[in-house]
């Protein structure tokens, strides 16, 4: 015989029932699918968009992350790509919640665009428990955003990787340094990227803000999106020239093999 449900307290019946009652007088729709929100919650995204994003399938590679496409000259228990195989990225390992497809692309585009706090917190719980599977909560100093160029920081008023990165940080009880590293040159005008402009255009981007010190740090650089890698290796070498001991790179999403150009996210 199945045991009794156990009584919710009389304080989560009232937060249940005002969001009931708010959720039918003002009504609101799910950001991503248009469907009509069952609660009153902040975060505007339903359950099933939420649940749709794509996970990171296994046979990533053990450095960048990149789902399967593992170099066919390696041997068949090799757990690098074909670009790890043939070159070394300036950080130590990157991992990502789940892939740049579908739903997870619009959700990221809002973050990006419409600054949506409460969204930011949900993706800041997923990377938490990817911290702890994949590079290890007592494996990281400090965490630093990669930062966007000034001229786009003052245009957007925000840099969508605070809205996680933030939160992030308290929940694994990290300091959180968003001055530390600066983009001297900003990205290209021209709105898609191939694979080569992009790593040209983040070529020396990066920088030390002047006195800033990283000696000896073990680092968890986010980002939003990890596409080639490029953004990330740029502010990895500036990290690693200013003394960083390990730099561990983490972000929502990880483009798949078949992209071939980007939308630039930062």
């Amino acid at each position: 015989m199945p045991e009794p449900r156990p009584a919710r307290p009389l304080t989560g019946w009232i937060s249940a029932l005002a969001g009931s009652v708010t959720s039918i007088l003002f009504p609101g729709c799910c950001r991503l699918c248009d469907q009509l929100l069952v609660d009153a919650r902040r975060l505007p995204v339903c359950d099933y968009c939420l649940s749709s994003f794509p996970a990171i399938p296994p046979g990533s590679c053990e450095i960048c992350g990149l789902p399967g496409a593992f170099d066919p000259e390696f041997p068949k228990d090799s757990a690098l790509c074909a670009g790890c195989a043939s070159h070394r990225f300036a950080f130590d390992r990157a991992r990502s919640f789940g892939l740049y497809e579908g739903e997870l692309v619009r959700a990221i585009l809002l973050l990006k665009h419409e600054q949506i706090n409460p969204l930011g917190k949900w993706f800041s719980k997923r990377l938490v428990n990817v911290v702890r599977r994949e590079v290890g909560q007592t494996d990281a100093d400090l965490v630093i955003p990669v930062p966007l160029h000034s001229h786009r920081a003052r245009e957007r008023g925000f840099n969508q990787v605070d809205l996680f990165g933030r939160p992030l940080a308290r929940l694994l009880r990290l300091p959180y340094r968003s001055l530390l590293l600066v983009r001297s040159r900003p990205r290209p005008e021209k709105h898609l990227l191939r694979s080569e402009e992009r790593w040209e255009s983040v070529r020396g981007a990066f920088a030390m803000r002047t006195g800033a010190r990283v000696d000896n740090l073990r680092i968890l650089l986010l980002d939003d999106v990890m596409t080639t890698g490029a953004t990330l290796d740029a502010c990895s070498r500036a990290l690693r020239e200013a003394g960083a001991k390990v730099v561990v790179a983490l972000t929502i999403a990880r483009a798949g093999h078949s992209v071939t150009s980007f939308v630039d996210q930062t």
